[in-house]
């Protein structure tokens, strides 16, 4: 999915003062447009079939049917849509049961306006987005199996197809422009890609991913050619 407007949010959060803010500084951003509230679960799912966002933001603690129910009730009447889980918690069953209901996304309360952002976009391309603490309750729970949500296959490459090949053009030194240029897509979705590709790596740089690339072999060796 490669957005060509701003993106169409569904903001899903029953704290009236913490959506107040959280929309006044969303709708500061130009890619970004809200295009409806909901308090509740159930108006949540209403108004993603009515309005088909391109992305639902939703917290979890939602009276009615709650937000996690919400979720697993978008994702399967309409698995295209993104929904980019934003709370206060993270326990590792929830962050499981996040996974089960088909979330592409995890954020935790309090982070930095930039990142929830760029966390909006990176799920609106494809890619997935999980807060570190996330990420090291994922890991856990695969490790000590319980339960398998997760194959693992994705545990020894986390990257999806096109994280794959951006990381195999990044390893061979390309910019972003000349990765937008060779796999036809805007420079600014690939940069989204970098950053998730970084986030999942645990590196800090570009450099640091070629390298782990290279070493666990996380992109096929014929990538590497392009």
């Amino acid at each position: 999915m490669k957005p060509t407007h701003s993106l169409r949010i569904l903001l899903v959060e029953d704290d009236e003062l913490f959506r107040l803010g959280l929309l006044t500084r969303l709708q500061q951003e130009k890619c970004l447009q809200i295009i409806a509230e909901a308090e509740d679960g159930e108006t949540a799912v209403e108004l993603t079939q009515e309005h088909l966002p391109d992305v639902v933001v939703l917290d979890i603690g939602l009276p009615g049917i709650g937000g996690m129910e919400a979720c697993r009730q978008i994702k399967q009447r309409h698995p295209e849509i993104p929904v980019l889980v934003l709370t206060s918690h993270s326990q590792k069953p929830l962050i499981e049961r996040l996974i089960t209901a088909g979330a592409n996304g995890y954020c935790l309360k309090g982070i930095a306006a930039e990142t929830l952002v760029l966390a909006i976009r990176s799920v609106a391309v494809g890619a997935s987005w999980w807060d570190k603490a996330a990420t090291t309750e994922i890991r856990a729970a695969i490790v000590s199996n319980e339960p398998k949500f997760i194959p693992k296959s994705e545990l020894e490459n986390p990257l999806t197809k096109r994280e794959e090949e951006i990381l195999a053009l990044v390893a061979a030194g390309k910019s972003n422009q000349e990765i937008a240029q060779i796999l036809y897509i805007t420079s600014g979705t690939v940069r989204v890609h970098v950053h998730a590709i970084l986030q999942k790596l645990e590196v800090r740089d570009r450099t640091q991913a070629a390298v782990v690339a290279i070493q666990k072999g996380l992109v096929a060796e014929e990538l590497l050619t392009l």
